[in-house]
Formats: structure tokens, sequence, C-alpha cells
């Protein structure tokens, strides 16, 4: 990375105490949503359930307040919580919030805040065998009842991924339900659909009822968002499926004989904390043993994060959590997500592409991406004027840009435009020049995009290419008094080298809240992805898109994520015993870090060699995820301890105690001392400390006799020794620990990178290691 992602750090606390600054002026009298987390073992006995005794603590602060007198309790409460959290969700002015803090039995009070989602040859590419196959893969999800709930925007049941032909009754120990509203009935809920159900309350507080007319209140979706990821997850095979032609063949979700439970969270006008903690709490209760959330908000700090207290209770009650790291690439610490209980999903490329040429009047030929198929071509014979609306200058201007209003008929009609990506989605630019009479448009990157192609399904003839190319074209556009072009679209392509390249989108570290914890976790296809679609809108979303498809092809961390939730179904699957920890280590330990061209994956931002900062411990592999050897395993007291280390007050840490056990019994001299996959040093400020331990322990789920030696990068600002250098079990769910010891010999002003694997001769379980020192204030 060109800049040093640590500096980043101190901008950003910078930035965050002017926004709370700034937060301070609202309006104290104006009602808003508050979620009132509840110490559920401090109920008095006068009390018969715990929503009674909830609603007299909110009530007792409603009635001290003569200016909303009249209102009730019951009014203002819109969700209760009871079993991956304990509170309610509640309408609350801030004195009357401010006030409700200081009663005995509630733990926190968090104010709403609002999410965003992070919008077939996958399986094949990951080495997953084809549906066909009598593999284990197979055989032993079809032994386990695996279900995963996926938080998003509803789904499309009609589609064909979802048809329940093959499966089972559905499992004994499901508790949910299929909630019906408008477009959406009990049978649409089948042996793989097992439930479905809407979260809307904390939606409508903030922005009043949903007009049902326009949006269905219900769980089926017509954004496409939860039906393409739900899909990745574990949709069922489906034979030629494609986009318009593209991408032809069998589409099928990682976890083909998995369950989905759909838990509609995300509406029009974006996805509200009250309702997603509503949903991972009621997800809980109905018995999936998978989240996979493609969304995410700001970063908080861990006891204001409600998708963080949430997801940690899930975690106590064994359920694995999956979410997208974010689209906020390629800048430094733009990671969302990042709680060490939750999966932390990057995104990458695939293998297979989908090519168009601009061929230029000078005869030369650059390669971009595009996914048109329509009744407008451009004859590949014949040159076309092109133009581009910006300047030399670095700085885009809205008409560079294509913004709505930009352009001048008069100028662009009959032409090919050029607009650079950015500000407004890639496929709108494209309507807006076809409204303005252009007959194309070439779509270029910028910097912040690099030579990362994302294909789109254009309203009119366009090809997407990288920055360099884009530069090409438009110097030849301003320079040439009759500068011309033809597009010419090629179809689907496979074999592609070099693949994976990490996402430039894709969000990346350093964790902004602990440098310990290594985010993203790992990075899976993101890019370009193939899965059903909802029959609602056409292919690019856009209101004025009238075709309708089955199949549409998304990129975004929405769709990494999902492949995360699927693999990791399909491992619950074949070792139903381990835990989300588990499962998490059995991931990152075998992750790859090099291409298909057996290079280190490179960064498609920069086209230069990728950190983990950006892939985390690399690309997943399912098939070595199967039998790591070792696992790194973590227990809920474990995370509990590592939020000993994070200076937080016994207040604070009672947001996660939903247990009353929960106590710092400081098992951890750091952060850095959680058992994780990945190994992060930092060393402090303070020169005097030269020298830093960490502490490991693996668990032998291999062979149970099993011997392993220790391999470790070389640095050069630091010697790392581990002891003891070999680990020796004599039996299956053995633990052995090690210890690894950093002296600092030559401190970096840039944080260095390498990892440490221990080998058997059959395993290699591989952990990323990142050394920081932290520059002077």
């Amino acid at each position: 990375m060109a800049e040093n992602p640590v500096k980043w750090l101190f901008l950003i606390l910078t930035s965050c105490l002017s926004f709370a600054l700034a937060l301070s002026a609202s309006n104290p009298l104006i009602k808003k949503t508050f979620i009132v987390q509840m110490d559920k073992s401090a109920m008095p006995a006068l009390f018969s359930t715990h929503l009674e005794w909830y609603s007299s603590k909110v009530k007792s602060v409603i009635m001290s307040n003569t200016q909303s007198e009249g209102d009730g309790d019951g009014e203002r409460i819109i969700y209760s919580y009871q079993n991956a959290f304990h509170g309610v969700a509640a309408q609350l002015t801030e004195e009357e919030a401010d006030r409700l803090e200081e009663e005995e039995g509630v733990v926190a009070i968090l104010p709403e805040m609002k999410y965003q989602l992070h919008t077939t040859r996958s399986p094949t590419f990951l080495g997953l065998e084809p549906e066909e196959s009598t593999s284990i893969w197979s055989q032993k999800l079809a032994d386990h009842d695996v279900i995963v709930g996926v938080l998003d925007t509803g789904i499309w049941p009609e589609s064909e991924s979802f048809n329940d032909t093959g499966l089972a009754s559905v499992p004994a120990h499901w508790k949910g339900a299929c909630e019906t509203g408008r477009g959406f009935e009990k049978h649409h809920c089948n042996r793989k659909i097992v439930g479905a159900r809407v979260f809307y309350r904390g939606y409508e507080a903030a922005t009043g009822k949903i007009n049902e007319k326009n949006e269905y209140k219900s769980p089926r979706d017509q954004d496409g968002h939860g039906t393409h990821t739900a899909a990745t997850v574990a949709g069922s095979p489906v034979r030629g499926a494609n986009l318009l032609g593209y991408a032809y063949g069998t589409a099928r979700g990682m976890a083909p004989g998995a369950r989905i439970a759909a838990y509609k969270v995300c509406w029009t006008g974006g996805c509200f904390s009250s309702d997603i903690l509503s949903a991972v709490d009621r997800a809980v209760a109905d018995g999936v043993s998978v989240l996979s959330i493609s969304l995410g908000g700001g970063v908080s700090s861990y006891y204001r994060d409600s998708l963080a207290i949430a997801t940690f209770g899930a975690m106590e009650m064994g359920v694995f959590v999956s979410c997208s790291a974010g689209n906020g690439g390629p800048d430094p610490v733009s990671l969302t997500n990042v709680s060490p209980w939750i999966t932390t999903v990057g995104a990458s490329t695939m293998d297979r592409d989908f090519p168009a040429d601009v061929k230029l009047g000078t005869g030369r030929t650059l390669t971009g991406v595009s996914l048109y198929k329509g009744r407008r071509f451009l004859s590949p014979n014949k040159q076309y004027p092109i133009v581009y609306m910006g300047s030399n200058s670095s700085s885009p201007d809205p008409s560079s840009l294509c913004l709505e209003g930009t352009l001048d008929p008069h100028i662009v009609s009959g032409k090919i435009v050029i607009c650079d990506r950015g500000i407004s989605p890639r496929v709108q630019k494209g309507q807006v020049v076809k409204d303005a009479g252009g007959i194309g448009m070439i779509l270029t990157n910028t910097a912040a995009n690099g030579e990362e192609l994302v294909a789109d399904c254009h309203l009119l003839p366009a090809v997407a290419v990288g920055e360099m190319e884009g530069k090409a074209i438009k110097h030849y556009a301003l320079t040439s008094r009759k500068a011309t072009a033809t597009l010419a679209f090629l179809g689907t392509r496979l074999g592609i080298r070099p693949s994976p390249v990490v996402a430039a989108f894709s969000s990346r570290g350093p964790n902004f809240l602990t440098l310990e914890i290594l985010k993203p976790d790992m990075v899976a296809p993101g890019v370009n992805i193939l899965a059903a679609w909802t029959g609602e809108l056409g292919p690019s979303s856009l209101p004025t898109d009238h075709r309708r498809v089955k199949f549409n092809i998304l990129s975004g961390t929405s769709m990494s994520c999902p492949h995360v939730s699927g693999i990791a179904a399909l491992l619950k699957a074949r070792h139903p015993e381990w835990s989300p920890a588990a499962i998490k280590s059995a991931l990152m330990t075998t992750a790859y870090v090099h291409d298909n061209t057996h290079n280190p994956l490179k960064d498609a931002a920069e086209a230069a060699l990728s950190t983990p900062y950006d892939h985390g411990a690399g690309h997943i592999n399912p098939l070595k995820a199967l039998d790591p050897g070792l696992v790194y395993d973590i227990e809920a007291q474990d995370y509990f301890e590592f939020l000993c280390t994070q200076n937080l007050t016994t207040m604070q840490l009672k947001v996660f105690g939903k247990y009353s056990n929960r106590f710092c019994h400081h098992t951890l001299a750091s952060a850095g001392d959680l058992n994780y996959p990945a190994i992060s040093v930092v060393f402090p400020e303070d020169t005097a400390i030269s020298v830093l331990t960490l502490h490991r322990t693996v668990t032998n789920v291999g062979p149970p006799i099993s011997n392993y030696h220790v391999v470790v990068s070389q640095f050069k600002g630091a010697t790392v020794k581990v002891d003891p250098k070999s680990l020796n079990f004599t039996r299956i769910n053995q633990k052995l620990s090690y210890k690894i010891t950093f002296t600092t010999k030559s401190p970096q002003t840039e944080p260095e990178f390498g990892g440490l694997v221990w080998k058997d001769g059959v395993h290699k379980v591989r952990s990323p290691i990142v050394i920081t020192w932290i520059p002077p204030m």
C-alpha cells in the first residue's frame, strides 16, 4: 500500500471526535429509537416476566416527563429481545434515555444506527465438486441439518435456486416461522426456505410507515440483493443459469444441501440496528447454525456496536457469524464488522471474466469488460465519434462523471461518451448518456479503482476499462480533432490469469479498534458473481430497465460474505462438534496467499502485491478447510477476556455479560494473546519496550499421532523465536501451546508482513504475521 495505514488511525481519531461534538447538538425533545440493554439476572421477584419489568422501566421515565404525558410505554416499545440480547428497543427523547440509563438493572442505552448493504463459476473455482458428486461433502451435508440465517432484503421464493427437490423434511429442531404478507404466503416456504420473517419497526420509527403499494412489507424481495446472497449461500443447483447469455452454466450455492431462513431487515431507505438486532435475536431462538450478514455501518467501540453485542450473544449460543468487510477500499482503515468473534470477509476476483474491446480510430485496441446485451449494437467495422466532457486535470467535474443533467445533448448526441467512474452508480451513468442521445459509453476507472474491472449489465453499449487504459482513451479524445472508436463484446472467458486478485473496492485494514486483531479475516469471490435475482427489477436495478432475468451478476463484499457463510455450513455439517471459532480457524489457516500463476496475491487497486491488511489470512480454500489438521479454538469467556484488555469500564463490559458469570480473570496479558488464528504484534511508541511475547494454543483435529514442526518468516525489523519448535500430539482433540517472541532490532516506519506455518508432512497450518511499530505522536 502506498501510504502507511497506521497513520490513518490518528486522522480517524480526530474525525471521530469532531463527529461526536456535532452529534451533541441534536434536539433533545425529538423521540428516537434507543436500544435498551437490561441485566436479565437483576429482575425483581415482583415481576412475572422480563418484558413486564423492562416495560416498567420505560414507563417510569415516560411518566416523569410531563411533555410525554399520555404516551404509553406499550406504544414506545417496538421490540423486546430475549435470546442473543436482553432488553427492548424503545422510542425515547434524549432526556428520557439519559434518565433510563441511570435506572438500576439498565446495562446500556445504544442509539439506533443505520446500516447499508455491501452490494456460478465460484463453486468450481473454489475446488468444490459438482452437485452430482458422491464425495464426502455431499454425503455429510445430507446427513446433517444445517440452517443458514440470511439477514438481508428478503427472498424471491419462485427462483429455481430455492427448489426443494431431493431435500428431506424440515429439521425437527427448527423453531422458525414463515410470516405472510403482500406477495408472500405460507406455501412460499418449503424444505429449502424453511423460514422467512420481516423486521421493520425500527425502520418505520425512523422513516415513517412503509408504502405497501411501492414496497413489499413481507419477506418478498423486490431489491434482489437478499435473493442473490441467499442463493450464493445455499442455492439448489440450476442448470443453464446465465445472465443474458453471459456466465452460462450450472449455478449453485456453496452449501446446496443446507436450508435457508430469510430475515428481511433492509428496506428502500436502509437497514436499522433495532431491526437487525431483533433478527439476530430471533434467528438464534429459531435454531440457525450460521448467520450471513452482508451489511455494515460505521465503526463504533465494541460496547456501543449493537451488531457486535448481538453477534457476541449468537456466538455464545454456538452460531457462526459471517459479515462483509465493506466496500470502502482501497482506502486503509475502511473496514466494518471488526469484532474478533465475527468472521470479516473481503472480496476477490475469480478466473472468469466478460471481456469487451474498445477499438480506437488509431487502430489501437484496449480491453475492458461488459455485460451488455441489447438491441442496440455498434458495428465492429464502423468507427463512431467519441467525446470526453472532462479535461486533463486530475480533478473530476460533474460532466466527466456523467451525472444527471450534466451532459449537453448538442455535444454528445450520436457519440460514444467517455465517463469517469465515481459518485453515481456505474449503470446510471449509461442511462444519463442514453437520455442525452449518446449511442455508447466508455466507463473509465480513476485512481481510486485502479485496474479493477467490474462488469455491469448496461442499458446501452458500454465498456468499462482500467485507469491506465482510461487515461489513454481520454488523452486521444482530448488531443484528436476527430477521435473515433467502436465497441465489441466478446462474451464469457474462463481461465483468467492472474486470479484471484483482491478487489479494489474491498475494505482494508488495519483494524481501527484493535491493531492486535488482524482484519479482514480472509477474502472470497466477490466480483462478477452470478446468482438468483428478483422478478421485480431489471438486472441494472434502474427503474427504466424493463428487462427481467432469473439470474444476475453482482459485485461487492456482500457477495463474498455468503461464500464464506455457505462454506461454514459445509464445515458445520462435516464437523457438527466444532465451535464457531474452530470453523473460522479452519478457514483462515488453510487459506492460500498465491494466485493461479503461483505468485503472491495481488491488489487490483495498485497492480501491486496485496498484504494481510488487504486479504487477511488469504483466499478461502474449502477442501483444505475440511481437514485443517490443527485449529485455534476460542471460547466465549476467552473473547470476554479479550474485551477485558480494551480499557472498558465494568458497566461497559457488562454489555457482553449475558450470563452473570462473566468476569475478568485477566488470563490475557494483552489483546494480542487472544488465541486468534492470525498474529499481529504491536510495538508501542515507548522505545523502552523491545521484546513482546504472544501465546497460542492449537487443538489437534487430525490424526491422533501427529508431529508438527514450525517454519516462520524472517523480518527486517525484528527477530522471531517460537518455543517449542515442534508439537507432538498423541490423541485427537489434544491441546498443545507455544509462545512466539518478537525482539525489535531495527524499528520500521511501515508494518512488516510474514507468516508462521506448522507442518506435519500433510497439513500446513498457516497464520499471517503483522509487526507494527507505532510512530511517535
